[in-house]
């Protein structure tokens, strides 16, 4: 678990390494300062809080998103959101240089989120 973290929504950890692979728990749009408040307006304003939660997780761990390897992107209204949410989403990298990743329409998300994150990252040799 990583201190400065989002509460956790579920029984889970923050992220797991195993022989330099870092595996981060999807993440909410949830305020790590303020747990309870209301969630974000929007999908842009949901995928930057997911993105920044992401970083601090990673943080935690001593990596960033130039770690990143894989991201599974979940979204409850795929067709809605899903040109918005990617223009907020690929600010977070550098152009040419994005993990692969996977993007998933759901029917619901915990906590009633627009969107949910996990990845997988590798720790540099």
């Amino acid at each position: 678990m990583i201190e400065r973290g989002p509460r956790p929504v579920a029984p889970f950890s923050h992220a797991v390494e195993a022989d330099g692979w870092v595996f981060l728990t999807g993440q909410m749009p949830t305020d790590p300062d303020a747990p309870d408040a209301p969630l974000p307006n929007g999908i842009e304003a949901q995928t930057r809080r997911v993105m920044d939660n992401l970083g601090i997780v990673l943080g935690g761990v001593g990596l960033t998103l130039e770690n990143v390897t894989m991201i599974r992107i979940y979204l409850r209204a795929f067709d809605r959101d899903y040109a918005q949410m990617n223009a907020t989403y690929q600010t977070y990298f550098e152009a040419g240089k994005l993990p692969a990743r996977t993007t998933i329409g759901v029917t619901g998300l915990a906590v009633g989120a627009l969107v949910e994150i996990d990845l997988i990252a590798r720790r540099p040799d």
